[in-house]
């Protein structure tokens, strides 16, 4: 049962939606987790509960992705952000090789300003003259064997763009940010060194960023970095350095229980994300040019779709319609404008088909009026 029916329309770049099974655990928690007898938001950190919910979840990641045992997992506060200088304040500084980086977007963008404070870097490949409607193709990418490592985004919220493989060599590093599309479908963790992802996209609340690391990163964390930002005390802590964020990480706790038990697996899941994807950009597709996607149609998100009207006029009106009509969160990003409708994991096939009815409503009664 549905706590709020809003939910089940909540197209929201982020915090995402969650699904209805976690929400309705989370109200109960709230009051009283059953086990504890104690409501959610005052559970000790330093509890026996709390440090195997910890324990699960790792558990639960660890298996979604089939994760190698010289990973650690860790859930730190900062968002993707602190990691956009923790991984070069690790991995860069002292290093006379630059290391490589992608400018694939908006978020990529401001990885590479935060990266530049510590050592060299070097932009492998941007779309900026493209207007970031496009990702590279293999025959423009030229990797240094030299390289301290190579890092990308593997979604672009704000642009709808995603990478559909890894890339990189494998004698060097990688290091990617999954923050909008981590634990859609499966992934080969393996072949990267570092993947983070800030929780409020697929899997909780903003509050906790998941990061993977492997062991080899961790005991090359410099000594002389503050403990908070230091990958090797904060495994060393378990996650514990300070006060971590309780509530965000129990959310992620029943969003890996879900996606295991509920979903079956991250291909299943990702099953279910590709024939959302399908649905709405063939509503897109067919629309005559109404509605127009941002990015190329080769490498579009199933994770986030941006598109455009004729007009600003236009849009502004479909967004004012949609919102009576119940629909949240379409609004573009503010750095492109437009409309983006995000179908991340917990939003349902069925919410995405109302979408359309709507969107194609929409259309017809614009072109009756001409």
């Amino acid at each position: 049962m549905s706590l709020n029916p809003n939910n089940a329309l909540n197209f929201s770049g982020g915090p995402g939606a969650l699904p209805d099974v976690v929400l309705n655990q989370v109200q109960q928690a709230i009051i009283n987790v059953p086990e504890v007898g104690l409501s959610i938001l005052g559970i000790s950190h330093r509890s026996a509960w709390f440090e195997n919910v910890v324990r699960e979840t790792e558990n639960n990641i660890r298996t979604l992705l089939g994760l190698p045992n010289d990973f650690h997992i860790l859930f730190l506060q900062g968002g993707a952000t602190q990691q956009f200088s923790m991984v070069p304040m690790t991995l860069l500084r002292g290093k006379k090789h630059p290391a490589e980086y992608f400018d694939t977007g908006y978020w990529s963008r401001k990885v590479i300003t935060e990266a530049m404070r510590e050592g060299p870097v070097r932009v492998i490949w941007s779309g900026e003259k493209d207007g970031y409607r496009r990702l590279p193709t293999d025959e423009e990418l030229d990797f240094s064997p030299d390289a301290p490592y190579i890092h990308y985004v593997s979604n672009e919220t704000v642009e709808g763009l995603q990478f559909d493989r890894i890339l990189g060599r494998d004698d060097v590093p990688r290091v990617c940010d999954m923050s909008s599309d981590f634990l859609s479908k499966p992934c080969d963790a393996g072949k990267f060194s570092l993947i983070y992802a800030h929780a409020q996209k697929n899997i909780g609340p903003a509050g906790v960023t998941i990061v993977l690391v492997r062991d080899s990163v961790v005991q090359s964390s410099p000594d002389n970095l503050p403990s908070f930002l230091n990958y090797r005390r904060q495994v060393e802590s378990h996650s514990n350095l300070n006060t971590p964020p309780v509530f965000a990480i129990y959310v992620v706790y029943l969003v890996t229980r879900w996606l295991l038990n509920d979903i079956g697996g991250l291909e299943n899941m990702a099953r279910i994300n590709q024939q959302k994807a399908a649905l709405l950009y063939s509503m897109i597709d067919g629309s005559d040019g109404f509605y127009r996607n941002w990015g190329d149609a080769a490498f579009r998100s199933d994770m986030n779709a941006a598109f455009t009207l004729p007009t600003a006029k236009l849009e502004e009106k479909f967004l004012h319609e949609a919102a009576i009509a119940g629909f949240a969160g379409l609004s573009g990003h503010r750095a492109i404008g437009g409309v983006r409708a995000s179908i991340y994991n917990a939003l349902t096939p069925g919410a995405v088909e109302k979408l359309c009815d709507f969107m194609e409503d929409f259309r017809f009664k614009q072109h009756a009026k001409v």
